[in-house]
């Protein structure tokens, strides 16, 4: 049933992408009423992943298969992520943007107008305005749960609209920067290449007249001002001055209600999308890069030798519930933190999260993303102390790739957090610190994994304590420089090199899945499914 489900859903892809471009904005839903995307479809109608007795040789050449594309592709992704010097200029020189972006009522009006009028025009095809209309499938993860995951797709024509620069994204998601977070008006907001939401600005110009970084690091040397008080006075005021200023240019909120769509190679660079204590939002085909924080706050108290710490997620969840995230990219693009400077003897940490969900978020699904080239990568719950979490912080994350990131692939608080049928690779032994953080009354059930370890990556690092004191693992390989995948019980590994001893039984089972795909098959499968450029162009 499973693969019949699957090979119509490729059948109905491959039509919508041969469509022609609609006439009309708001074209009307499809008949389905839940979407299977290209990569479930393929792995639906691949006799490969339909063969549950391969042997071990099989099992092998899948891996090393799975290796190649997933090379292939990154190395894709990395140079269009280095490119950003490059496009950044001709995003800042748009003048009209900026001023449509900073003006009163009527002319964000206008812009709502001229991003419907594009979408009604028939700048967005067939194909990509019955996508916006789709919702997630039933018992597609936990953002299935409670009323489901519909996003957008009710809009009316009016609030179906093209974003081609900072101006339009703000005035198809309401017209106000401030207020957008608050619009639960049915929106499709289609993104439309490539969008510097920093509009071409440097740090310098977000910085308030009384910082200097030279000056901050002399008045706040642990040296000098030590290391049992977070830093206060002129200078830090400045700072923060300087990073609120920096805020409103980036962050980008995003109201309940939202299906936003990439199209034409959609990239937000430079930016945050913001749903705080939203409901209903849908995410896909969208590229996000480098959300660097020009002002990093620097807490000597953070840990035994103190931290620096930056503010802006690639995505971020506060008190947000049913949110699906699928078939996106997350990457630091060319700026990478292991090449900012150390200060203090600390990483100058310019990048927070990849997507973080925290504050009670709830009801989330994570599908079918790249995640590459960064430290931080998925932080489910934020603080260590019982309160609005507790019940909450329940997500789903599946048949993504986690490419060389360095830590929290999850690391959860509190959740019940289902991570199935993601491939791992973890090559670089000097950025890698571990996958799965089980932290405080956290429930993470990991099974069908793949994980493709370098020779110095041991699979007892696959697990990282931080307070939490059960995890279940099933199913999970484990390839480690190339040889052939072995089945590894993961708690295992980790209890019997680390103390102390965690409980295999993580106290639940999941039951929003539409499919379990075996760990064998899952580097071709997600390798060939994941990111943008895979539901539409």
């Amino acid at each position: 049933m499973l693969r019949h489900t699957a090979v119509a859903g490729l059948a109905l892809l491959t039509t919508l992408t041969a469509a022609t471009p609609a006439t009309a904005a708001g074209a009307p839903p499809p008949t389905a009423t839940t979407t299977h995307d290209t990569a479930q479809a393929a792995a639906g109608s691949s006799g490969a992943a339909q063969t549950a007795g391969r042997s071990s040789a099989a099992q092998a050449a899948a891996g090393s298969n799975g290796a190649a594309q997933t090379a292939g592709q990154s190395g894709a992704a990395q140079p269009a992520a280095g490119q950003s010097g490059a496009a950044q200029p001709a995003s800042g020189r748009s003048g009209a943007a900026q001023a449509v972006a900073g003006s009163s009522g009527g002319a964000q009006a206008a812009g709502q107008k001229a991003a419907a009028q594009a979408a009604a025009s028939g700048t967005v095809p067939s194909s990509a305005l019955r996508l916006g209309r789709q919702t997630l499938a039933a018992d597609d993860g936990w953002a299935a749960a409670g009323a489901g995951t519909t996003g957008g797709s009710a809009a009316d024509d009016a609030h179906v609209a093209v974003a081609r620069n900072r101006a339009e994204l703000i005035a198809a998601l309401g017209g106000d920067a401030a207020t957008n977070g608050q619009n639960a008006t049915p929106k499709i907001v289609f993104v439309s290449g490539r969008i510097d939401l920093r509009e071409g600005k440097s740090c310098d110009e977000f910085a308030d007249p009384a910082y200097d970084l030279d000056a901050f690091l002399a008045a706040y040397d642990p040296a000098v001002w030590g290391r049992a008080a977070k830093p206060s006075g002129p200078l830090e005021d400045a700072r923060v001055r300087s990073a609120k200023a920096q805020g409103e240019q980036v962050k980008i909120n995003v109201g309940s209600n939202t299906t936003i769509i990439g199209i034409n190679g959609a990239r937000l660079d430079h930016g945050s999308l913001v749903l705080t204590t939203v409901s209903n939002v849908i995410v896909r085909n969208v590229e996000v890069t480098d959300a660097a924080d020009c002002f990093p706050a620097w807490d000597p108290t953070d840990g035994s030798a103190g931290n620096w710490n930056s503010l802006y997620d690639l995505v971020s969840l506060s008190g947000a519930t049913n949110v699906w995230l699928d078939h996106n990219t997350f990457s630091d693009g060319n700026n990478h933190d292991r090449d900012q400077p150390l200060y203090f003897g600390r990483p100058y940490q310019v990048h927070d999260g990849a997507t973080d969900f925290i504050r009670g978020s709830d009801l989330i699904t994570v599908s079918w993303n790249d995640y590459y080239d960064h430290d931080k990568t998925m932080l489910i719950g934020s603080t260590d102390t019982p309160g609005v979490d507790v019940g909450k912080l329940r997500v789903t994350v599946h048949h993504n790739r986690f490419g060389n990131v360095g830590q929290r692939a999850p690391r959860v608080r509190f959740g019940q957090v289902d991570v199935y049928d993601n491939l791992y690779v973890a090559t670089d032994e000097d950025e890698y610190i571990y996958s799965l953080g089980v932290g405080v009354e956290s429930s993470i059930y990991a099974e069908n994994n793949y994980f493709r370890l370098s020779a110095d990556v041991p699979p007892a690092d696959v697990i990282a304590y931080w307070k939490g004191t059960r995890i279940t693992t099933r199913g999970n390989l484990v390839q480690v420089s190339g040889r052939t995948p072995q089945v590894v019980d993961l708690v295992g590994a980790y209890n019997e090199a680390y103390d102390p001893d965690l409980s295999p039984d993580a106290g639940w089972t999941p039951t929003f899945r539409t499919r379990l795909d075996p760990a064998w098959a899952v580097p071709a499968l997600v390798a060939a499914g994941v990111g943008i450029r895979r539901l539409h162009r």
